[in-house]
């Protein structure tokens, strides 16, 4: 069984994107105090680029640019990330563990999500060559003679 990076990487920030909404509370917990505005706004625009990354991935003609948008968004959300390892200092070695693990966990994602971005190129590369009237839509075969 082969696994298809853009695919599974699309399903993990849906589910994620799916989430922010289900149960913000958790994702309030850990944006930034610095940051200007409600925790819950910015929880519900995440939870929205994630969801709209995850589209961009499912499919074939934007997923290079999912891919990008995905690597940008992992290090976008970085902040987050510290700040919960930063909140949960002090609780319990397993949440703490948890938190801390999380931080260098973001580079093999954004690793992942270049891998689908390269995919998608492929993939637009591949339909393009496939023959040679692919790039304007027109099957000159099909048309009547004139």
């Amino acid at each position: 069984m082969t696994v298809d990076p853009a695919r599974s990487l699309a399903r993990l920030l849906g589910g994620m994107g799916a989430l922010h909404f289900l149960a913000p509370k958790p994702f309030d917990a850990i944006v930034p105090d610095k940051l200007p505005g409600k925790a819950r706004a910015y929880t519900y625009a995440s939870g929205a680029a994630e969801l709209a990354v995850a589209a961009a991935l499912a499919f074939p003609r934007t997923r290079r640019v999912g891919g990008l948008a995905a690597a940008g968004l992992i290090t976008a959300v970085f902040p987050a990330n510290v700040q919960m390892a930063y909140d949960w200092r002090h609780r319990a070695t397993p949440l703490k563990a948890l938190a801390y693990g999380r931080l260098p966990l973001q580079v093999p994602l954004v690793a992942w999500a270049l891998l689908a971005a390269r995919q998608g190129a492929k993939e637009q590369a591949a339909k393009a060559h496939s023959t040679p009237t692919a790039a304007t839509g027109h099957d000159r075969a099909a048309r009547p003679a004139r």
